[in-house]
């Protein structure tokens, strides 16, 4: 009798994703004051909860381009990254801080767009990027996707680093820390909106949200999308202020198993009102437009939740 439940409790067990082996995922996000943190958390929880079996972790990182290395040498499960980081890891730029093609990496879903907010003190005088010229501004962490941002945008708008006073390669609080202590003039930092840095910044001291104006948007192109930061997202902004968006990503690894991805993109996209709880930019993240734009394949496990769902590219 006894061997009969156990066969039978075995037989439950090996019909669940995960459930048979304790699974470790790792999940990469970046600094714990941007956006790709808290998710991570949220979806950290969710996939604990919902997913039989999983052992999620997270993991602070310098986002975008270190999360899709760390996918690529199988030293994450997903990770969180920018779509024109995924593009040129995907072909393989050099420059962008990518030795090599990244073929093993896969999309989970496309979620929020992430908006170029440049935010200055209004002491420094910057009210355009042309202002920028001869100031201090802090453009990320070191060929992050924020960095690589700022380079394409700068370069859009006439601009190279040479052309500034100088330049910090700092997370998010680090750079409003140098702010506040008047070290530096400006931040640059690509998130979703109402990241915590500038609104801790925002409170702190009297600040500028410096547009970046339609023509430069299009001049950067494909995946650069035209963007409005909404009057009132931080404190002291009074009204709406053009920029530039670019979509997020979660990916996975080529050789997870199509039953954990599954789980796992179910599990994330039936529980969206916990992601939205921890923090507002997921609140762009919808089922319909989940497989938009990505510059690499789909997992087979996230396509065929999002082939039941009626999703397609």
């Amino acid at each position: 009798m006894r061997k009969l439940a156990l066969a039978a409790l075995a037989a439950v067990f090996a019909l669940s994703p995960l459930a048979a082996r304790a699974d470790f995922i790792n999940i990469l996000t970046g600094g714990t004051s941007g956006v790709y943190y808290p998710l991570g958390v949220a979806i950290s929880k969710i996939v604990s909860d919902k997913v039989p079996g999983a052992r999620p972790s997270v993991q602070a990182t310098k986002a975008s381009v270190e999360n899709l290395i760390l996918i690529q040498q199988g030293k994450g499960e997903i990770g969180f990254t920018l779509a024109d980081s995924l593009a040129d890891g995907w072909a393989g730029k050099e420059d962008a801080g990518f030795k090599t093609p990244l073929k093993k990496v896969r999309a989970l879903a496309a979620i929020y767009p992430n908006y170029i907010q440049i935010v200055a003190s209004k002491d420094s005088g910057i009210k355009s990027i042309a202002d920028l010229k001869g100031k201090r501004l802090s453009v990320g962490a070191p060929k992050s996707g924020t960095e690589l941002n700022a380079r394409a945008i700068l370069n859009a708008a006439g601009l190279k680093y040479e052309d500034l006073g100088k330049v910090e390669y700092l997370p998010f609080a680090e750079s409003v820390e140098l702010m506040k202590n008047r070290q530096l003039d400006a931040t640059l930092q690509s998130a979703g909106l109402g990241v915590a840095s500038i609104k801790d910044l925002a409170t702190s001291v009297e600040i500028n949200v410096v547009e970046i104006p339609a023509s430069v948007v299009e001049k950067v192109g494909t995946p650069y999308l035209k963007a409005s930061i909404p009057a009132g997202t931080y404190t002291g902004q009074d009204k709406d202020v053009p920029t530039a968006a670019v979509p997020n990503f979660l990916v996975v690894r080529e050789d997870m198993k199509e039953g954990d991805v599954y789980a796992i993109t179910k599990a994330i996209f039936e529980n969206l009102p916990e992601l939205q709880a921890a923090h507002v930019a997921a609140k762009s993240i919808s089922l319909k437009d989940a497989m938009k734009g990505s510059p690499v394949p789909f997992h087979p496990g996230a396509e065929k939740y999002f082939k039941e769902q009626g999703v397609t590219p």
